[in-house]
């Protein structure tokens, strides 16, 4: 059911056992653990550098997620075919072609909000991989008309905000974050949306973002999937520290001790930690928060929770639906864009499937009652077009959006090399052969080129082509698969478009076991 010879080692912590083949299973541990070692493993590794190996290394420069295998995942499901008519378009051959399947979705109290494509990205902060790699997540996301969240954390990470009386009062990284998604948003599609958490509130950065920048859709954080603690990054700049601890934040060790101080500067130690508070929800302060940002000048207040427990759950649902939240994002256990603690990630929440689930269950229950329920959004762990299709079908017809961050991290981040290797003429083998230029290498450029013209496309960055060009596979991969179920729309895809392949992931999610989908539609076509 888990990772169980990686407990003591793992790639995230840069850290592995000495006698690989031989593990005991429950402790991770060597076979034979000898007197001598240089301590490789975590065990070892923990012996001399403490709590710096609590999270995943390098900082700043990776992506990480759970190795944990959970008892069900969305492999656990599978696509439903079918051979008769069609949905959404004429039941000919002629026109009930993939290429006219209909990806684009609104939601939002008005229907005002409209994406390209069934998928955001739920919230991107104030980690390095983040910053360094924002011009290709922006100006892909932008160009391919998707929504993207600017996480927590960038206003008081940024050493050029100015704060006044414990307020905002003018940001550079927040303004050019926007920016760079602006410049390349085409038709209306896509959303900018500002996040915020307890830090983030206090210094009042949604009304600054509303009323200075311009924003129209923010979002109100409880948590996310990869830990249940604020977030955190590395700071390895004693200066920066102690701004971060001038401006409220948890600090360790702290940058203003002297001793800690001299250790810093001896090379006792080389980063600090820089931690966020955990908030606490309650109804009567969640519900004047969203009038407070509704009164500032917000158009439209989503809400992300995490893989808390089923109770926590249920009351994000049940205050999205008293409040009018116009998005939900239920984000499953196991995932992670930034520096969370390994363990954490593996070992807590509850699993994406199983959150998911429930989350579709009570959403369910409420319209069923008659209530308003906001639309969702489903993440953890989603990268391909198949477990895009899943987590949509799963939810339907509550579920709108899938939400994803690592994939099209990982996708900003392999553009933007091709483009330094292209510049610096030292392009891989495994890439060359497809060309030495980006005209040839993107296979996306050809219509990038056309629709922006030749301007507009020799400013666009490599890492925004590696991004946009990501999500035309999925698109086109997706549009694939709704053809084949006869769904010509998102709108109409259904639970019954996948089934479950074990009982313990039919049991859980209450889709149809394989062989029992269709049932009564079976003994009517058998009964001639």
């Amino acid at each position: 059911m888990g990772s169980l010879t990686r407990l003591n080692s793992s790639a995230s912590t840069l850290t592995k056992n000495r006698t690989e083949g031989s593990i005991v299973p429950i402790s991770g541990m060597c076979v034979t653990c000898v007197d001598g070692c240089i301590g490789m493993c975590e065990i070892g590794k923990s012996a001399y550098r403490g709590h710096e190996v609590i999270y995943p290394q390098p900082f700043g420069v990776i992506t990480a997620a759970s190795e944990k295998i959970y008892p069900i995942d969305y492999s656990h499901f599978t696509v439903m075919g079918t051979a008769v008519g069609a949905h959404g378009i004429e039941a000919d051959s002629d026109k009930a072609i993939f290429p006219s399947v209909n990806l684009e979705v609104r939601f939002g109290h008005d229907e005002g909000i409209k994406f390209r494509h069934p998928w955001i990205i739920p919230g991107i902060g104030s980690t390095n991989v983040a910053k360094n790699n924002w011009d290709g997540i922006a100006g892909g996301s932008a160009l391919a008309g998707i929504g993207l969240t600017i996480g927590e954390n960038v206003v008081a990470m940024d050493p050029e905000s100015v704060i006044k009386n414990h307020r905002v009062v003018d940001t550079v990284d927040l303004k050019n974050r926007i920016k760079l998604y602006r410049q390349w948003q085409r038709d209306g599609y896509g959303a900018i949306i500002v996040q915020a958490n307890v830090e983030d509130t206090r210094l009042g950065v949604q009304e600054y973002a509303i009323e200075k920048l311009g924003v129209e859709v923010v979002e109100l954080k409880w948590g996310q999937g990869a830990k249940d603690i604020g977030g955190e990054v590395k700071i390895n700049n004693l200066k920066k520290a102690q701004l971060l601890y001038e401006r409220g934040y948890v600090v360790l060790p702290n940058p203003t001790d002297p001793a800690v101080i001299k250790a810093f500067e001896t090379g006792a130690f080389k980063e600090f930690e820089r931690h966020s508070r955990v908030g606490m929800v309650d109804e009567g302060g969640f519900a004047a928060r969203v009038q407070e940002l509704r009164k500032a000048g917000a158009k439209y207040v989503f809400l992300k929770t995490g893989a808390y427990r089923p109770a926590d759950l249920a009351r994000a649902v049940a205050f999205s639906s008293k409040y009018g939240i116009d998005l939900l994002t239920v984000d499953g256990a196991g995932g992670g864009t930034g520096m969370s603690p390994w363990r954490m990630m593996n070992e807590w929440g509850v699993p994406s499937v199983e959150l998911h689930s429930l989350a579709y269950m009570y959403t369910d229950m409420l319209a069923k009652r008659g209530k308003r329920v906001a639309p969702l959004a489903f993440a953890g762990g989603f990268t391909f077009e198949d477990q895009i299709f899943k987590g949509l079908a799963l939810g339907a017809p509550y579920v709108k959006l899938i939400g994803m961050a690592r994939g099209p991290i990982a996708a900003a981040m392999v553009g933007k090399t091709i483009g330094k290797t292209i510049e610096q003429g030292m392009i891989p083998v495994y890439v060359e052969r497809f060309g030495s230029s980006r005209d040839e290498i993107f296979v996306t450029a050809p219509a990038l080129r056309h629709e922006l013209g030749e301007e507009l496309y020799a400013k666009l960055p490599t890492g925004a082509m590696g991004l946009y060009t990501y999500y035309e596979r999925l698109a086109q991969g997706l549009r694939q698969l709704m053809a084949g179920n006869r769904k010509f729309s998102t709108k109409l895809l259904a639970r019954d478009d996948i089934a479950a392949l074990t009982r313990e992931a039919a049991e859980v999610s209450g889709i149809s076991y394989v062989t029992e989908a269709d049932h009564n539609e079976v003994e009517q076509i058998l009964a001639f």
